[in-house]
Formats: C-alpha cells, sequence, structure tokens
C-alpha cells in the first residue's frame, strides 16, 4: 500500500501547475547550471503543514489542487501520503533556515526547542514532528561558510554577510557512515558543481539556494524514499544536456529524462547513499506560462 501511495505521489511535481501569477523565484544557477530547487514532503494533514510554513514565513504558490509554499531560493511541495518515518533515521535529517529574530518567532507562537549548548540555535516541529533547525542571525557563531581556499564563489559568501529578510534558507544536513562525510561532498561538488567548503565542524558544500553539510552518524540511516521527505531537488539550466552528462559520469536514473506537457523538464536519480533526488528545469517558472 505505502509503496502504490508513493507511486501516485511521485507525479506531484509531473502534474505540477501553478495558478495565476505566484511563482517561486529559485536561486540563479552555478557555473553548471545548478540551484536549489524544492523538498518533497508527503504528512498526513497537507494543509495543517501548509499552514506551519506560512506561519514560518513562507509564501503561499496557490497550487491548483495541490499543496505547496515557496521561500526565496527553495519551493517546498506537500503531499498526502504514508511514510514509513520522518527525517530522523534518514540520511536527510533536517533543513535549516537563518531566522532573523528566535524571539519573534516565539511571540508568534511557536513553542522552540533551544540547543543549550550552542546559543542561538532552536528546532521547532512541523505538525508532522518534522525538525526544523532554526539559527538566530544576531546569536549563532556557527553560521557562516569557509571556501576551500582559492576559490571565489560571490554566492555562497551569503552565508558569511548579515540577514536582510526575516528568513531564508540555510542548509541540508546528510548524516551518512563513518569515513565518508568528505566522500559525499567531493560528489555533489563533481556531479552537480557544488563548491567546497567547511561549515563549522562539517564538510560542506554550497549550491544557489542551500548549502549541504555532511555528518558521519554512529548508525546506519534509511533511504529518503518512503520517508516523510520524499526527496530533495535541484533546478538545472539545460537539464537533457546535463543528464547526458552525468550518464557519462557513471549515472544510473531512477526516471530519465523527459519533458512534460506543462513544459517541465525532470528526471530522478538516487545518490550513493541514498538520498533521491529530482532534477528538474523550469520549475520556477510555470506561473508565467
Amino acid at each position: 500500500m505505502v509503496l502504490k501511495r508513493f507511486l501516485t505521489f511521485t507525479v506531484f511535481t509531473v502534474n505540477l501547475v501553478l495558478a495565476g501569477q505566484s511563482s517561486a523565484q529559485l536561486a540563479m544557477g552555478n557555473p553548471a547550471g545548478v540551484s536549489m530547487g524544492h523538498l518533497h514532503y508527503f504528512v498526513d494533514a497537507p494543509e495543517d503543514e501548509k499552514s506551519f510554513w506560512l506561519r514560518l514565513g513562507a509564501s503561499d504558490m496557490r497550487l491548483e489542487g495541490r499543496v505547496g509554499v515557496s521561500f526565496q531560493g527553495l519551493i517546498i511541495l506537500i503531499g498526502e501520503g504514508d511514510t514509513q518515518g520522518g527525517t530522523e533515521g534518514s540520511v536527510v535529517n533536517h533543513v535549516a533556515f537563518r531566522v532573523r529574530s528566535l524571539e519573534e518567532l516565539e511571540n508568534k507562537g511557536f513553542e522552540l526547542e533551544y540547543n543549550q549548548e550552542f546559543p542561538g540555535i532552536a528546532s521547532v516541529y512541523s505538525p508532522s514532528d518534522e525538525r526544523i533547525e532554526l539559527f538566530d542571525d544576531s546569536l549563532a557563531t556557527n553560521i557562516g561558510f569557509d571556501l576551500e581556499p582559492g576559490l571565489i564563489d560571490q554566492a555562497a559568501n551569503r552565508h558569511n554577510q548579515p540577514l536582510t529578510a526575516d528568513i531564508v534558507t540555510h542548509h541540508l544536513h546528510f548524516y551518512l557512515p563513518p569515513g565518508q562525510a568528505e566522500m559525499a561532498r567531493n560528489w555533489y561538488v563533481e556531479h552537480f558543481g557544488a563548491s567546497p567548503g567547511q561549515r563549522w565542524r562539517y564538510a560542506a558544500a554550497d549550491l544557489p539556494g542551500m548549502n549541504l553539510n555532511f555528518l558521519e552518524a554512529e548508525f546506519a540511516q534509511a533511504p529518503t524514499a518512503g520517508r516523510t521527505l520524499n526527496h530533495i531537488g535541484f533546478e538545472i539550466d539545460g537539464l537533457e544536456d546535463f543528464c547526458e552528462e552525468l550518464e557519462t559520469k557513471g549515472v544510473v536514473f531512477e526516471t530519465p529524462y523527459r519533458i512534460l506537457d506543462s513544459g517541465l523538464g525532470l528526471a530522478f536519480l538516487i545518490d550513493p547513499w541514498g538520498t533521491r533526488i529530482e532534477l528538474t528545469e523550469g520549475l520556477s517558472n510555470l506561473g508565467q506560462r
């Protein structure tokens, strides 16, 4: 039953049509044409989940017959479906945001779980019990990202600049087997042109719109497929050629490149550690068609 429902909901992006002029603006791609695209969650009550994200600072995408919200540089799609667990215990453990003030979020009624060891860091839980990590921009001391020596990436330098909005995307945190954090970072650098570096004590790589952090976990983690966060998505300029290049590097696609009736290009693959990744082209422009 779970598999059947997920096969059904996998086409959520396939049938995506935006109503009106509510298109989401994703970040401009890096030199490889890659930027952060979307996160796709499956929950029992999508509208409740949507309300949580809107209260946190997202914008309503007004999807036709579907549920989704957006932040600057990130789309969050929310489908209804059974899962085998949340991100806790999954290879993609959580998503994190920078916020102007944790106190302001508390004043909005959010119950925050503060990190007692490090100031300015807290977590908030969605109705589906997904943990979202938050960094207070004026208090947290481990927000910055250091590129590897000799590299220049103005987009990645945003992590070292003051916040200019109430909330912005910060990082996705991958939990990996011992000895594989740098290997995973290098895989995303090689295949998606991510800029390598270090975020605090973590091997990290930056894409426009999202920093990728890699932590070595003591216990094995589950693949993302079948979990509440079913897959992550990258937006690609020139997706067809990009997929052909990935194939020359040995990547095997779960769903090969195709163009939908809506004009959206997409493909699915799974990274060596079990992260399901959807590649799209034109996701942020559908509302302008």
